[in-house]
């Protein structure tokens, strides 16, 4: 479903920040890097908004309606977590509850942080609706789950779309579920669900498939290792920007090893907004800090030997040399074949007034 099916805004606001003209959006993805600790995730809540993000987010569910017993772990679990441990004693021991998740909120509230989480499961979007949460982030792995985007589409609030493992007609499916079920606006997220995903496994370029499709902002949920995918994902135009980060990448758990560390996740803010910067508005012409350099590196048209006034110039009079400020150079055929105005000394730079 495209953008003139649905009538997506192209830019909207989450927790009052515009998304999609020119700020790019940074969700600090602290995930499940609690480690099922509220008071890390608290911690976890501080140092984002000392980096810099514009929202810290969560992963809010009930292991046992998002898990079967018989559920293994991704590869990338198996090796950052106990051998032993089922994906269901794996997701149950980083369960926060409503009450945590509420101070949380709270805790994003005092620093100025957007406050968002994923919710795996219906009672846990009910919970984030309850508490007041400025969007909802749809991940990759619910991509193909229509209940849950219906219901979370129907709230009447902003989606952010993960598309990691999608084909993008598994994507069209979940944005016309979103379009039937009134959602307000959305911005997709190109993803690849690796961790960490490989630079050429990245596909920037899928962004712009994206955009072109949908007609709605884009942005990368990065699993990367390092900012620098993510930080060529705002050249290219990225709206959003996600990245897993920890307080500390050995601690143990399925994410710490492949997020940002709080140093990390700083730079990586501070280079966001440096591209954004840089990226202008697209208008070439001089910048008003090239003006002194402009003068100082173009040519003026400058006399070879003095002329006296009423003494036609030649082209052979003129040379062209620095600074500029005078008559430049490409203008030298409405020079030649005029008067002088009064007698001019030889290494006069020329200006309009010497000529008649």
């Amino acid at each position: 479903m495209t953008n003139q099916d649905a009538e997506w805004p192209g830019a909207f606001d989450i927790g009052g920040m515009r998304i999609g003209e020119g700020h790019c959006f940074v969700i600090a993805e602290a995930g499940v890097n609690h480690n099922g600790d509220a008071n890390m995730a608290a911690r976890l809540i501080e140092a984002a908004a000392a980096a810099g993000a514009d929202a810290v987010k969560f992963q809010t569910f009930k292991a046992d309606q998002v898990v079967s017993a018989t559920a293994p772990k991704a590869s990338y679990q198996q090796a950052t977590t106990a051998p032993g441990e089922s994906q269901l004693e794996m997701v149950r021991a980083l369960e926060l509850n409503g009450t945590q998740f509420a101070e949380l909120k709270t805790l994003c509230d005092r620093h100025g942080i957007v406050f968002l989480s994923t919710p795996f499961d219906h009672p846990s979007v009910e919970l984030l609706h309850g508490l007041g949460m400025a969007a909802f982030k749809i991940p990759s792995g619910e991509i193909t789950n229509p209940r849950l985007i219906r219901h979370i589409g129907g709230l009447g609030l902003p989606a952010i779309l993960s598309t990691g493992m999608a084909y993008l007609e598994e994507v069209e499916a979940a944005v016309a579920v979103l379009a039937e079920a009134r959602c307000p606006a959305l911005t997709i997220l190109h993803c690849v669900s690796n961790y960490p995903a490989a630079p050429e496994d990245t596909n920037l370029r899928a962004m712009d498939t994206l955009r072109e499709t949908f007609a709605v902002p884009v942005g990368l949920s990065d699993h990367s290792a390092g900012i620098e995918i993510a930080l060529g994902a705002v050249a290219r135009g990225a709206a959003v920007i996600e990245k897993h980060f920890t307080l500390d990448k050995t601690l143990p758990g399925p994410d710490h090893k492949a997020s940002l560390d709080p140093v990390e996740l700083r730079a990586m803010v501070t280079g966001i907004r440096k591209i954004e910067a840089a990226l202008g508005d697209g208008i070439k012409a001089p910048r008003p800090s090239e003006n002194n350099t402009r003068e100082v590196a173009r040519r003026s048209l400058f006399l070879r030997a003095a002329l006296r006034g009423g003494q036609k110039f030649a082209s052979d009079d003129l040379v062209a040399l620095r600074p500029g400020g005078g008559i430049p150079p490409n203008e030298i055929e409405t020079v030649v074949g005029r008067r002088a105005a009064r007698d001019l000394a030889a290494g006069t730079m020329l200006r309009g007034g010497d000529l008649v």
